[in-house]
């Protein structure tokens, strides 16, 4: 695997492809989940091929939204094979890297550290102080998508809900963003009351 060519090469795509009425899914939230992956890698202590191959994942997880909105995680896959091979991807290589990216399909599924550890970093902004700002982004997108969520009382019942029902998935998660994830559905559950 030559990650460096390759993570050149996927970020220029996104940079240059993403398009620009995506205020949650962009550039922002790849290296955001990109960074998410590295620290919550070390603290797992993933050896160096899994964390390449998952540093891998996390830049190509929304690459399928250069296709489509829905179904984006399967379209991700698609250009994953389309895309590694030229950079000495194995064919077991893009085969991991794809089931990590699906499992960030929501209701997500975890079961392999790879996976786990993805799937927490897509969601890390949960458990974090810049949550309703990211929360409102995905609102904002959304409605620019048709998914219209009709008023903020809705939204904020839809965050109580989404809140309420996710699970970190590894320790370090657990232990570094469940704290902050509690205490924002209890100011999501505040505004809604309001």
């Amino acid at each position: 695997m030559d990650f460096e060519r390759a993570s050149a090469y996927i970020l220029d795509k996104l940079r240059h492809g993403l398009p620009t009425n995506l205020f949650y899914h962009n550039l922002e939230h790849v290296m955001d989940v990109y960074k998410a992956v590295i620290r919550i890698g070390a603290a797992e202590k993933l050896d160096h091929s899994t964390l390449i191959a998952l540093k891998t994942a996390a830049l190509m997880h929304d690459s399928g939204m250069l296709k489509t909105y829905r179904g984006h995680e399967e379209a991700a896959c698609s250009l994953v094979h389309l895309w590694l091979p030229q950079f000495e991807y194995s064919e077991e290589e893009m085969k991991y890297i794809c089931r990590m990216i699906l499992t960030t399909q929501l209701p997500q599924t975890a079961n392999e550290i790879g996976e786990r550890i993805l799937c927490d970093a897509d969601l890390d902004y949960l458990g974090r102080d810049d949550f309703f700002m990211i929360a409102h982004r995905l609102r904002f997108e959304w409605n620019n998508m048709g998914l219209n969520v009709t008023s903020l009382k809705d939204w904020y019942l839809l965050q109580i809900k989404f809140l309420e029902d996710h699970r970190y998935y590894t320790s370090s998660n657990q232990q570094l963003r469940e704290p902050g994830k509690q205490k924002n559905l209890e100011l999501v559950k505040e505004l809604f009351q309001n």
